[in-house]
């Protein structure tokens, strides 16, 4: 339970990408990451840090800006929250020109 209200269940998606040796958790509706050894420790990771943010959220007394910054709704009776209306389409590869340094 948060430290200062009420619990909920949501269901948040979740790209985990394996880079190298480490599995990163990335959250585009929380704009969050976390990482493991593993894909299992990855999630837990995240789970952990999910609830860290939150707190944090709340503690500093931003939880509600920073969700409506994310792009997240407040329900009209004002204690439940939408997740954006965001679709992961598809993962491409596009060939763009970059500056490098000489």
């Amino acid at each position: 339970m948060t430290k200062k209200g009420y619990q909920i269940n949501v269901n948040l998606p979740v790209q985990i990408i394996k880079e190298g040796k480490v599995f990163v958790a990335y959250c585009p509706v929380l704009d969050i990451a976390t990482q493991g050894n593993t894909y299992e420790e990855a999630q837990e990771m995240f789970n952990e840090l999910v609830r860290v943010f939150i707190d944090d959220l709340i503690e500093r007394g931003t939880f509600e800006k920073v969700l409506l910054d994310l792009g997240w709704k407040k329900a009209s009776h004002g204690r439940r929250w939408e997740l954006p209306e965001r679709q992961f389409i598809s993962e491409t590869h596009q060939e763009v020109s970059i500056p490098c340094p000489a």
